[in-house]
């Protein structure tokens, strides 16, 4: 079995066809998946998704939509971590790529207040970091986060993912990995011990190159273009990335 570690089912570009989708993922060992919300508007459709041990949801406001953050919303989100008990907390972290830099410290606000309140309900974190690893860890070190979670779409130095791994994440190894020019992705995914990888795709988000879309399915070739980088099966890579799922979700 293989999971799906982040992959947006509630963004419409899947929703609207969403067996087709599940049956596509199935039919490639893909029978587990995690989906986290970007922002408020996400919230039910996600949690509607969320049905244990198959589908997990997690609950967040991605920092792309930093300056919506507000006291209100970190109610709401609570309230649903309360309700799900098995519902995780993300997407949120911080991007400094380009203009959203400008939001840097709304971004930082906004991750700070969420890391505490998954902390306080003992969930793990999906988190989104783009020139920002060093930020990211400071934040987890800032309010001693020990719940675990995921550094996901790692695309950092192999020194950003050893610290992110000792803040207590695992690295998502996503399709980035399928382009033969993406050398530091695919350098962590060679070199990185596997107890410390997931798996997942960001679909429909990170279309590999030369495509036209990106789903659940593709989970099964992250890991067998993992499973060569490292000269051994993909069935080594799934049996690892599936234990290191299950401690994650043994909250």
């Amino acid at each position: 079995m293989l999971t799906d570690s982040h992959c947006h089912l509630a963004d419409p570009a899947l929703a609207g066809r969403l067996p087709e989708i599940l049956s596509n993922a199935r039919a490639e060992g893909v029978k587990r998946f995690i989906v986290p919300a970007a922002h408020a508007g996400d919230f039910d459709s996600v949690c509607r998704l969320h049905r244990p041990p198959e589908c997990y949801g997690a609950i967040g406001l991605h920092p792309w939509f930093a300056e919506q953050f507000s006291s209100q919303l970190l109610d709401q989100s609570a309230a649903l971590l309360q309700t799900h008990p098995k519902l995780l907390a993300g997407e949120i972290g911080l991007d400094y790529y380009g203009e959203r830099k400008q939001t840097r410290a709304a971004q930082q606000t906004a991750l700070l207040a969420q890391l505490e309140l998954a902390k306080q309900y003992r969930r793990p974190v999906i988190l989104h970091h783009v020139r920002a690893a060093a930020d990211t860890v400071a934040a987890l070190k800032q309010t001693s986060f020990h719940c675990g979670g995921i550094a996901h779409g790692f695309s950092g130095s192999l020194e950003e993912a050893h610290a992110l791994i000792g803040c207590g994440l695992f690295i998502g190894i996503g399709t980035l990995a399928l382009n033969p020019n993406a050398r530091k992705v695919r350098t962590a995914a060679a070199q990185l011990p596997l107890e410390h990888l997931v798996l997942e795709t960001d679909s429909p988000f990170m279309v590999p190159a030369g495509e036209t879309e990106n789903t659940p399915a593709n989970v099964r070739r992250v890991a067998e273009t993992v499973a060569a980088l490292r000269g051994i099966s993909w069935q080594e890579v799934a049996a690892a990335t599936e234990r290191n799922i299950g401690r994650l979700l043994a909250f």
